[in-house]
């Protein structure tokens, strides 16, 4: 997977929460609690990431998560009916999500970790399959695995050293 560093300053982003958990550390003295919030952010035109906070208080948490997600900014090569250029595969640890790509007016169908992924990379027409653990931070990583795996025509047409038009033929 390539490493772009995306200015997100540039971007309009938008940020969804996808999960809230209660966690504890048990110390001499008893239980801490603390609250860990994934978030994912997007700008709904090919830019994607996710992002972990933990700390005592909700809002925190989720702040520190919003943070967390824009360092890890991802691009999504979209085609013309906003859909992906062609089906993928994601992994991450023992969660794995088919991309498929779709036809104009098919809509998003995704669950619901893999579905705030989509719709914040500005995706419209998608099928997507959650196979294995449906963690949800696992389930939101392997979806942006998948979604930074993909690469447009005119990538691959200049991988190979031909023309769009002899790539799509």
């Amino acid at each position: 997977m390539r490493h772009e560093i995306i200015d997100a300053n540039q971007l309009e982003l938008t940020d969804r929460v996808v999960s809230i958990k209660r966690v504890s550390k048990t110390v001499k003295g008893g239980r801490s609690m603390r609250f860990t919030a994934l978030v994912v952010v997007g700008d709904g035109n090919g830019h994607v990431g996710a992002g972990l906070g933990k700390a005592t208080e909700i809002p925190e948490a989720i702040r520190k998560g919003k943070e967390d997600a824009v360092k890890k900014l991802v691009t999504v090569a979209l085609d013309e009916n906003k859909s992906i250029p062609h089906d993928n595969f994601g992994k991450f640890g023992s969660s794995s999500v088919l991309l498929k790509r779709a036809p104009e007016g098919t809509g998003i169908i995704a669950g619901g970790p893999a579905r705030a992924v989509v719709e914040l990379a500005g995706i419209k027409n998608i099928r997507t399959k959650s196979l294995g653990s449906n963690n949800k931070q696992n389930v939101v990583l392997a979806t942006i695995e998948g979604l930074a795996g993909l690469s447009s025509p005119e990538e691959v047409a200049r991988k190979r050293g031909k023309s769009v038009d002899e790539i799509m033929a």
